[in-house]
């Protein structure tokens, strides 16, 4: 099972938000770039990064910082947050990005995530509110079940797909398991479990699942509720 760190941009700097609501960001770093080198060192494999201003704005607004954490770290990164057409997809991958998480528009435009998963790394974002799929940088509420739309990307060529339970996401409530399982278990591909993880015992019962494919570590890495060397030790192990 992968551990994917995560930084979230906004303004230029690295936070973390809590239920997704802009107005709760909490800075951690004033320089983004080391805060993934600090992850590279430690072990991690994977960042997962996410552009919030984008994610509003439809389009890239942290681009300077993107590309620092690119040209310092060696670390695969996966990134999202905004990215709605192929143009965006391909400037991001030409800039070293090793995968595009693409959200709100795997709800209003599947066959578009569908064709450029066959030509790209995507991985598809899935957020949710009390099971719906939220959007639009989470302030929206969709009617589709979230379920629903992890099934609509089953043998879509997508690489993964990132779940997030945005009731949790922030809080270090504990990761919602059963949602993750049934994201997993409707597309029948990767799945990475994101929003709520606290502690060590997130991660072992993830592990101990045996249908979760990663993790995203966020504020339980930045309050220091969670020993991500630890996390990393059991999660490769």
């Amino acid at each position: 099972m992968d551990i994917l760190p995560a930084i979230d941009l906004k303004d230029g700097k690295a936070v973390r938000l809590t239920k997704g609501l802009m107005d709760s960001a909490k800075i951690y770093s004033d320089e983004p770039w080391e805060v993934a080198k600090r992850f590279e060192e430690m072990g991690s494999k994977w960042l997962h990064l996410v552009d919030l201003n984008g994610a509003f704005a439809g389009e890239p607004k942290n681009l300077k910082q993107i590309k620092q954490i690119r040209k310092m770290c060696d670390i695969e990164i996966e990134l999202g947050g905004g990215i709605r057409d192929e143009d965006t997809i391909k400037r991001y991958l030409d800039l070293g990005v090793n995968r595009i998480i693409l959200g709100s528009v795997a709800l209003k435009n599947a066959d578009f995530v569908k064709s450029v998963a066959l030509k790209y790394p995507i991985a598809v974002g899935i957020d949710a509110i009390d099971g719906y799929v939220a959007v639009e940088g989470w302030s929206v509420k969709s009617t589709m079940k979230a379920t629903d739309l992890a099934k609509e990307f089953a043998d879509a060529g997508v690489e993964a797909i990132i779940c997030t339970d945005v009731g949790r996401d922030g809080t270090l409530s504990g990761v919602n398991l059963d949602f993750t399982l049934d994201i997993a278990r409707a597309s029948k591909i990767d799945t990475i479990a994101s929003g709520g993880v606290r502690d060590i015992n997130d991660i072992i019962a993830l592990k101990n699942s045996g249908e979760v494919s990663g993790v995203i570590i966020g504020k339980a890495f930045y309050e220091g509720t969670l020993d991500l060397e630890e996390a990393f030790k059991v999660a490769f192990g």
